[in-house]
């Protein structure tokens, strides 16, 4: 049974709903994030979040405040102070952490059409690669430059009246991705223990791959932080590809391509956070929605509307077909057999003009539809997050501007599907002891890798337990 109950501010709800003060909601603003984005793909989709971010909050590309476009568009610069920190000069600043073992990706950043935007003592690099070597990372170069970035996230919190958690976002299978980030979020839980921890992670795709030791990396980086992250949310250049290709008939996406996808997603999970609307969710409330026991914490994601602007104007935005694309495989942006799993726990996060009603009337369409089915012991199901807030696509992007899009969180056990994947690739090295050398040289010990594939393995019995109980 899915059931769904909305929480509105101020005045009446649906039959289901009930009715909350307007001060609950007040004052949310004030309670500050800081972004940390670790190694080459975290920077480079940091670059697309930080220029999607500043289009909808009207902060230009120095810092400073512009004017909407267009005379509908009203811009209010207190709702950014979250993810900005004013510098008292009306310049806008990014709580936002970047960090690389090597300067390149972080020079590029300088040198990029935002790079003004950030302040240069939250740019933290060294002068070595990593070479896609967890050990490298962890052990060897992170002592380099955590002391920085963790003196630059003390600064940060001490900027903030309210801190409420971090974002983090890496790759697991590069060296800086997987290694640095697994030492810098030990550091930063114990720093920072009672503060959220969310992350959108690069998870390796079952076929592209950028790193032929991105099994080693991802499974090792993963025992290492499975207690430090509170939320994962997982995406693989695979499924972003593939939506590029046949959703948004781009013949061959760069990473640009990808970043900016990824970007309108983030954008929408981070909505509530930055801008007021009926029904908000706050970075616990993910964590307490989405994760129904600790280890299980790995969410999938889903976008609608997936359309180009040659298409927009022949699609259906009602609720009810955004919310039926959400649950569809070529929504999905982690490859697995989604038929083959249950849901535990959906997040929908709707963004625009959106009745509760019509989406009550949505989700018991979903009940009707055999394919979704949830596992017995989770009879609430869906959480909802409603933000009035239009989204906004750039004007030469790859999605069609709409005024109003879907995003999904959703705890499923198919999920198993992507661990299993990248322990078989796991075993199949790790059996010839193929590439060990190069990380035993770097100071790990060949036990760390059997007790990060048991711990795997055992991620693995989480999900299919939880697939049975149901």
């Amino acid at each position: 049974m899915v059931s769904l109950v909305v929480y509105r501010c101020g005045g009446s709800s649906s039959s289901q709903g009930l009715d909350f003060p307007c001060s609950v909601t007040q004052g949310r603003h004030n309670r500050e994030t800081m972004s940390f984005h670790i190694g080459q793909a975290g920077i480079q989709l940091g670059e697309a979040i930080w220029e999607q971010y500043g289009m909808e909050h009207g902060i230009g590309k120095n810092g400073q405040r512009v004017e909407a476009a267009d005379s509908c568009s009203v811009v209010d610069f207190t709702e950014c102070c979250s993810f900005y920190s004013n510098n008292g000069e009306g310049r806008y600043v990014p709580r936002a952490v970047f960090i690389d073992t090597e300067p390149m990706v972080i020079d590029q950043l300088r040198s990029s059409a935002i790079g003004e935007l950030f302040n240069p003592e939250y740019m933290v690099l060294g002068k070595e690669d990593a070479a896609n070597n967890y050990a490298r990372g962890y052990y060897n170069l992170s002592h380099k430059t955590l002391s920085r970035a963790m003196e630059a996230a003390r600064q940060i919190a001490e900027d903030a009246d309210n801190l409420q958690g971090l974002f983090l976002y890496h790759s697991f299978g590069g060296g800086t991705g997987s290694g640095l980030a697994a030492h810098l979020l030990q550091e930063l839980t114990e720093e920072f223990p009672r503060k959220c921890r969310l992350s959108f992670s690069i998870y390796p795709s079952p076929k592209l791959s950028t790193s032929v030791v991105e099994p080693y990396n991802t499974v090792l980086m993963t025992n290492r932080t499975m207690d430090n992250v509170e939320c994962s949310f997982l995406v693989d250049n695979q499924a972003i590809y593939d939506i590029c290709t046949s959703r948004l008939s781009i013949d061959r996406p760069s990473y640009s391509n990808l970043n900016q996808l990824v970007s309108h997603v983030v954008s929408d999970v981070t909505a509530s956070l930055r801008f007021g609307g009926d029904l908000h969710v706050d970075m616990n409330e993910f964590q307490t929605n989405l994760v129904p026991f600790p280890r299980i914490h790995f969410p999938l994601i889903s976008f609608s509307p997936l359309i180009t602007c040659e298409n927009v104007n022949h699609e259906s935005l009602d609720v009810g077909s955004l919310t039926r694309q959400l649950f569809e495989p070529g929504a999905q942006m982690v490859r697995c057999d989604i038929a083959r799993g249950k849901y535990m726990a959906c997040c929908l996060l709707y963004r625009g003009q959106f009745l509760p009603k019509d989406i009550n009337v949505a989700i018991a369409g979903m009940k009707a539809i055999r394919s979704v089915r949830f596992v017995d012991w989770c009879p609430t199901g869906f959480k909802i997050g409603i933000n009035s807030m239009a989204p906004k696509m750039a004007p030469d992007g790859d999605l069609a501007p709409v005024s109003r899009c879907v995003t999904m969180l959703a705890s499923n056990t198919a999920i198993a599907d992507a661990w299993s994947n990248i322990d078989e690739k796991f075993d199949l090295m790790f059996r010839k002891r193929a590439f060990v050398h190069w990380y035993t040289g770097e100071g790990l010990e060949l036990s760390e890798f059997r007790e990060a594939r048991e711990n795997l393995a055992c991620l693995e019995v989480d999900y299919r337990e939880a697939e049975l109980a149901g």
